[in-house]
């Protein structure tokens, strides 16, 4: 409020509404008494609040509004429920498809604008009004119809409906817990919203004396809203119906999921609450299974790396291991691979914490701990299944490698991940966790490292003037070889409406290590996964560093992204 008057201060005077030293005095008044310099200047007689709107309208060249003399319909309102109207202090006045007319007393505030726009679903057309007119109007609409409010929307889309597991039947979001229909409103719009921006996470954050909704889109984590305060343990609440959570427990984490049908396409969402000493924050992982309509092919891999990953899911038995941090795509990947060789002749099981994608044909089980189904008691069940394909969805112990090894061994086509950090150090981590050299040498057919990065947006990427493109020798360090340093094109990202800090989409970066004689040997002689590196590059490996400098020279991304998301090859 205080930056705002300084700002209307300096427009009055700017616009000849008042002299520097009456308009100063009056800014002084206003911060003695802690109330707004429109207060100040209306109740003391210094300006009509007309002259005010004027000023505003003038220097911003935005239309200016009476709130108090235009008749506003009972829809328009329900844009905007009355707890978000009196936080971000703006009045719907009038909605025109996906226009939306709102009135605003400080049009410099882009941040609360754009919130609106989030919540709303529409575009912003604001008008200039004071604050003290719009909280009156507030006042006056929308308590003129209790019925109205009662009703206010509780979906998005009349194609937003929930599923449930226990029934067949699908039914409509916004009948579930109607009673809090302001919050349903809000909870809904904050998925479809990132439902529509192909996010993969939605974080419900709590803070001391404000609550912050943040989205991951490709990679990256964003701010979305900022509902009240107030608002909180409401949201919180919603998600955990929704979840099939306990409401009334705050003190200890709870983990749920629930489904969403939208526009045809069914999403699964994981949920996690976490206490926080604010209150409790909320992870959504939106998973679509739609995304599964890709092929290995459109991935993004290098040419070598595709070639020696479709040459290993077409053997008939032998292991093959994606490893790579959390979010990097690898389950992506295993699915795409079990659905490109997936028949009616083989019989595929997975098990999985949890399962992720529904595969129709495919048999998934998931793990529950809790009740003794762990990762290596489902293997040992699935091996009595007479299985010819088996995705296992994380390798985390001795006992579950142990028996994807010897079902390897035993003719079946094992897939799975790890978490390291490159396709050779998986070598060493299997040593490590007390698996024969012998039997890695015989089972594993691949191994194999995956990143993801951005793609930058092709409608505003702009080149890299010759000046600014780091010096050969730095460029010669970060991985690129004598022949491809001349006539260095580089990218980078710019920003428009069509994508986010100038990246639109993300593509995959696969590093392979086929178990060829030489890489069989250097395993059961126990060499350095270093030494087993320079074999495999000698081999024609392309590592991860050298898949992302590829796509920098061939702009599909930018060099800062890739040195952010691959480790040196040193």
């Amino acid at each position: 409020m205080a930056k705002f008057d300084k700002r209307l201060k300096n427009i009055l005077v700017k616009r000849g509404f008042m002299a520097e030293a009456t308009a100063e005095e009056a800014l002084s008044t206003s911060v003695s008494e802690d109330k707004s310099l429109t207060d100040i200047l209306v109740d003391g007689d210094y300006l009509p609040e007309k002259d005010i709107i004027c000023a505003v309208s003038l220097e911003m060249n935005i239309p200016p509004i009476d709130v108090n003399r235009v008749e506003i319909e009972a829809a328009v309102l329900d844009r905007l429920p009355k707890d978000l109207a009196t936080y971000y202090g703006a009045l719907p006045v009038a909605n025109v498809g996906d226009l939306l007319t709102l009135a605003v007393s400080n049009p410099f505030d882009i941040l609360k604008l754009d919130d609106v726009r989030l919540v709303t679903g529409c575009e912003i057309r604001p008008v200039v009004s004071t604050e003290r007119s719009i909280m009156t109007a507030i006042n006056k609409y929308y308590n003129r119809s209790d019925a109205a409010m009662s009703e206010l929307m509780g979906e998005i889309s009349p194609e937003m409906e929930m599923v449930t597991e226990q029934e067949d039947e699908e039914i409509n979001l916004a009948e579930v817990n109607s009673d809090d229909s302001p919050v349903v409103k809000l909870v809904n719009l904050i998925i479809y919203q990132a439902i529509k921006d192909g996010c993969s996470d939605i974080h419900v954050e709590p803070f001391e004396k404000a609550v912050r909704v943040r989205c991951r889109r490709d990679g990256v984590l964003r701010e979305t809203i900022s509902p009240p305060k107030k608002m909180q343990n409401s949201l919180v609440s919603r998600i955990k119906i929704m979840a099939d959570l306990d409401i009334a427990e705050k003190r200890i984490p709870q983990d749920g999921k629930f489904q969403l049908r939208v526009e045809g396409r069914q999403i699964d969402f994981r949920v996690s609450i976490l206490p926080t000493i604010h209150g409790e924050k909320v992870v959504m992982r939106l998973l679509d299974s739609s995304s599964l309509t890709l092929s290995l092919a459109v991935l993004g891999f290098e040419k070598k790396a595709l070639v020696d990953f479709q040459d290993a899911i077409e053997k008939p038995y032998g292991m093959i291991l994606v490893t790579g941090p959390t979010g990097s795509g690898k389950s992506t990947t295993l699915y795409c691979a079990v659905k490109q060789i997936m028949n009616e002749a083989d019989n595929i099981t997975t098990v999985e914490d949890p399962v992720e994608y529904q595969l129709d044909g495919v048999n998934q089980v998931p793990v529950n701990a809790k009740r003794g189904l762990t990762f290596a008691a489902a293997l040992r069940s699935i091996l009595r299944q007479d299985p010819d394909i088996i995705m296992i969805g994380e390798i985390r112990d001795l006992e579950t490698i142990e028996i994807a090894v010897k079902s390897a061994l035993t003719g079946h086509l094992v897939f799975s991940t790890l978490h390291t950090n490159d396709a050779p150090s998986t070598i060493s981590r299997m040593l490590d966790m007390g698996v024969d050299p012998f039997m890695i040498s015989s089972s594993v057919i691949l191994l194999s490292a995956q990143r993801l990065s951005r793609k930058l947006c092709d409608e505003c990427k702009e080149l890299v003037p010759a000046e600014d493109i780091p010096p050969e020798e730095v460029l010669r360090q970060y991985g690129l070889k004598d022949d491809e340093l001349k006539d260095v094109t580089i990218y980078r990202p710019v920003g428009c409406t069509k994508c986010s800090d100038g990246f639109k989409g993300r593509f995959a970066m696969l590093e392979t290590l086929p178990f060829t004689d030489t890489i069989k040997r250097m395993v059961v002689n126990r060499e350095s996964a270093l030494d087993v590196k320079r074999a495999a590059e000698e081999e024609g490996m392309v590592t991860l560093r050298r898949a992302g400098l590829l796509n920098v020279l061939r702009g599909k991304t930018g060099l800062e992204e890739i040195l952010r998301s691959t480790m040196a090859d040193d």
